[in-house]
């Protein structure tokens, strides 16, 4: 048996949310929901801050930022680094409060800000269909059995196993997420007790696991 990790950490912004990311605003740009006088507004764990806050940056965006009060220090510096308006919220809410506060503030400001709301963005999983599925597969010579991913706006295991599931019918794809609401890991959601998000389409995993986060 070979196992293999996709290592999205080399990204510029140092995970895979770089990609959504990039995708939602390109998409953005493209269909004139975003321009130079909106700000780029959403909820994050962090990784997809970080993205917002890096390509924001690089396109000269003015960019919104709620996240949970108790992400590392590490990425409340890369945020603030990269020119980001930070919000926090309450940490006892994880990630769904987040959601809550920066859908409030897109109700009171719809033309100031581009709610890019990547848990229900089709680009998110619109993303990993065209890159991040088809690399797995070319990287593994079209040899990849299986293919298992955590769950969190559910953008990478949609997208990317609904195309590896049509470049190999046979690959089973594996959904995993904690097995409580209570788990204290940053980006992962429980299906069962969180804000299920809009893009998650459960008929792409064949199998989900929930792991013991003790």
């Amino acid at each position: 048996m070979e196992v293999y990790v996709k290592a999205e950490w080399f990204n510029p912004g140092g995970s895979v949310k770089d990609r959504p990311v990039r995708q939602i605003v390109l998409d953005a740009e493209r269909d004139r929901r975003l321009g130079p006088d909106r700000t780029i507004l959403d909820s994050s764990s962090g990784n997809a801050g970080i993205a917002y806050a890096m390509i924001g940056a690089a396109r000269g965006y003015r960019v919104h930022l709620v996240v949970p009060g108790n992400v590392s220090e590490e990425r409340k510096h890369i945020l603030r680094a990269y020119g980001a308006q930070v919000e926090y919220s309450d940490p006892l809410e994880g990630s769904d409060g987040a959601i809550l506060v920066a859908r409030r503030l897109s109700e009171r400001g719809p033309d100031r800000y581009f709610y890019a709301d990547q848990y229900n963005n089709p680009s998110n999983p619109r993303a990993h269909y065209e890159t991040t599925g088809p690399e797995i597969f070319a990287q593994t010579a079209g040899r990849i059995t299986h293919f298992v991913a955590g769950l969190g706006t559910s953008g990478t295991i949609v997208g990317a196993g609904r195309r590896l599931r049509e470049l190999a019918p046979t690959v089973q794809v594996v959904a995993v997420e904690p097995d409580s609401g209570l788990h204290g890991i940053e980006g992962l959601k429980h299906m069962g007790s969180a804000m299920v998000p809009g893009i998650y389409d459960p008929s792409v995993h064949q199998r989900k696991i929930s792991v013991r986060t003790e």
